[in-house]
């Protein structure tokens, strides 16, 4: 990380200095008016406001229903993507150390020679080796979102959660600076209830399923229940399944279990299968009690014993998925005609199942996905329309969620097929296994491919960085910062703060040769007037503000000297004017992983790779596409003054 820009100061370098204004919050009076209101701390709220609170020239209010923080989260699976999310608010190395890490999955059928008893089936490894640096994780919804709220409050804008305040209804005014009215009602001290009204640019509901957001806005969930109940606890037990330490998928003759690890050592999760429900029946699911779930764990587990011993929290679930029709206030016949100014994410735009370990996920992806866009249109350095893109991105990605999560489920839910009986039509057992491989790739969170739009180009140069697919995320590699011979991962250093990345891999020509395509391309952005740093970086602000320029020559770093490096590459920063020397890299050719053979770069030409604030790669390009890469940012980007 880096600190001192603007002048020494003694203390933890995190908790950086407010921002003029935001000293000390509102101090308990709630704003008239507001530029974003978030409404709901849950995974995509907390995402979402964790991203604003970087930008103190954007006003932010963030409302939730709860008195206080959530203290026991029901989501706990973190895949390596939210994990390399996390790394750009600098919170991954406190996530991981203290999660549980899913290293391998386990898999148990039932004993062909008894079929009342279980036996190990297979076993894999969790995460394929390549797709990242961070593990599978498991810790507690509620600690993920914590150590967002800390970051909020440590940001410049010293950005807190207003407690005990539940959203009730928005309007969208048909103009106004502030247009969408939204109605807040909270507790009085004398247990009454009393409404408050808050105008703000733009509302975004992560208010749950419950969403009075999404049904102010005329959007309903649609999808449908499966009837079948699953139960899930938190316990304490002593146990002699050998692979209680092990994420588990276990089939019995007698029903299913995912048993889930927890962080701490002690702590397990099952998910029990309780069977189909009458849909007739409405208090079916109500029946059920913790008791209920324990005894067909044990059914499920025999002949090992399971011996509870505390319970920190249970529920029972019925399985559904289901997706909103609309992830903002536009409709459809009124697209292009207007801009959103109400948008709903996370619960609020898509439900399903548990087992499959993606809502919190997708949920938070949902508001980083968000939380830059808005910041860009607020601070006038993108155009409205750049909001279009959410829905029109995250809606796709629910849906590919609710598809997999629906033949997840109905995989985890069948029977098991008896071998001893040929006219058995239940699940083969090796089923289960074939598809929680298969869908490996999806369930660590690389499932994502953005397709072309305003801010993801087409695949048209992507032959020239094979590894950095359009629209998918950037992959990190090992490489070698120059200045200091640090080694550390490319994907790594980028940081939650809405900026657009350009790295340069340089090509075969040497860096000072007059026919360097690296070499002109640095020229181009540094003289230019087309060049859209020069366009869309406003005056008197620092070089990298708006695009966050970094190179990666082919020679190793001790073949190259830092005062050779174009000036570009080496912004001059803050107050004083100080040297940024982390912008220029070489291949670590010590870890045995040289990025331009990792992640196929052509030797010969290099490649340009540009790469959204959310970290999606949205273009690759020749380092001689001058004119492609200014066209692509006058679509994108406002020219400031």
């Amino acid at each position: 990380m880096q600190f001192y820009l603007d002048g020494y100061r003694p203390g933890d370098p995190e908790d950086r200095p407010a921002a003029p204004g935001h000293e000390e919050g509102h101090g308990g009076r709630l704003p008239e008016e507001v530029d974003v209101l978030v409404v709901g701390t849950g995974p995509a709220g907390v995402v979402l406001a964790a991203q604003l609170a970087e930008f103190p020239g954007v006003r932010t209010m963030v409302v939730e229903r709860r008195e206080g923080p959530l203290e026991l989260g029901q989501a706990d699976g973190v895949a390596c993507r939210t994990v390399e999310m996390f790394n750009a608010f600098g919170l991954a190395e406190k996530l991981v150390r203290e999660a549980y890490w899913v290293n391998e999955t386990v898999f148990w059928r039932p004993d062909e020679q008894d079929h009342s008893k279980i036996v190990r089936s297979g076993r894999v490894q969790d995460v394929a080796d390549g797709l990242s640096e961070y593990p599978h994780v498991i810790v507690n919804q509620a600690r993920m979102q914590a150590y967002l709220l800390e970051h909020m409050r440590k940001s410049p804008s010293r950005l807190e959660p207003d407690y005990g305040l539940e959203a009730t209804a928005v309007v969208v005014h048909p103009d106004g600076e502030y247009p969408v009215e939204a109605t807040l009602r909270r507790t009085t001290e004398l247990g009454g209830s009393e409404d408050v009204t808050v105008r703000a640019k733009y509302v975004v509901g992560c208010d749950g399923a419950r969403s009075a957001v999404r049904k102010s806005i005329g959007v309903e969930l649609r999808g449908d229940a499966r009837n079948h109940a699953w139960g899930v606890m938190d316990v304490l037990a002593v146990t002699d399944f050998p692979d209680v330490r092990f994420k588990a998928a276990i089939q019995s003759a007698g029903g299913n279990i995912l048993l889930i690890p927890r962080e701490g050592g002690y702590l397990v999760r099952f998910y029990v299968d309780l069977g189909d429900l009458d849909p007739a029946d409405r208090e079916a699911r109500k029946r059920f009690t913790v008791d209920t779930i324990i005894e067909h764990a044990q059914q499920v587990l025999h002949p090992y014993t399971l011996e509870v011993k505390d319970v920190a929290w249970w529920s029972v679930y019925e399985v559904g998925q289901r997706i909103a029709d609309r992830f903002d206030d536009v409709l459809p016949e009124e697209r292009g005609t207007r801009s959103p100014r109400v948008f709903i994410a996370g619960d609020a735009c898509h439900t399903h199942s548990a087992k499959a370990g993606q809502g919190m996920n997708v949920s938070m992806q949902d508001g980083f996905n968000l939380g830059w866009k808005l910041a860009a249109v607020l601070e006038g350095r993108s155009p409205e329309s750049l909001l279009d893109t959410y829905a029109e991105e995250r809606r796709a990605i629910a849906q590919e969620l609710i598809d997999f999560d629906t033949r997840w489920s109905k995989t985890m839910g069948s029977k098991v097929k008896d071998p001893n009986n040929p006219d058995d039509e239940g699940l083969d057992p090796q089923e289960v296994e074939r598809q929680f491989v298969q869908a490996g790739r999806f369930t660590a969170g690389f499932g994502t491919d953005y397709a072309p739009n305003m801010i993801t180009g087409e695949d048209t140069h992507e032959h020239l960085a094979k590894g950095f697919p359009v629209g998918e995320r950037f992959y990190s590699a090992p490489v070698v910062r120059l200045a200091d011979g640090k080694p550390l991962g490319l994907g790594h250093v980028a940081q939650a703060d809405g900026r657009w990345r350009l790295y340069a891999f340089a090509d075969s020509t040497r860096p000072d040769a007059a026919d360097s395509r690296l070499a002109g391309l640095l020229r181009f952005l540094a003289d230019s007037p087309d060049s859209p740093l020069r366009r869309f970086t406003p005056a008197g602000a620092d070089p990298d503000s708006v695009f966050d320029l970094r190179a990666v020559y082919q020679q190793g770093h001790r073949e190259l000297d830092v005062n050779q490096v174009p000036e570009v590459l080496l912004p001059k920063k803050g107050p004083f004017g100080l040297t940024d020397y982390e912008k220029v890299f070489t291949p670590d050719l010590k870890s045995g992983v040289d990025i331009f053979d990792e992640r196929g770069i052509d030797r010969q030409q290099g490649a340009l790779v540009v790469v959204r604030p959310d970290q999606y790669v949205a273009h690759v390009l020749p380092l001689d596409a001058h004119e492609e890469l200014a066209a692509f940012f006058n679509g994108i980007l406002v020219a400031q003054a």
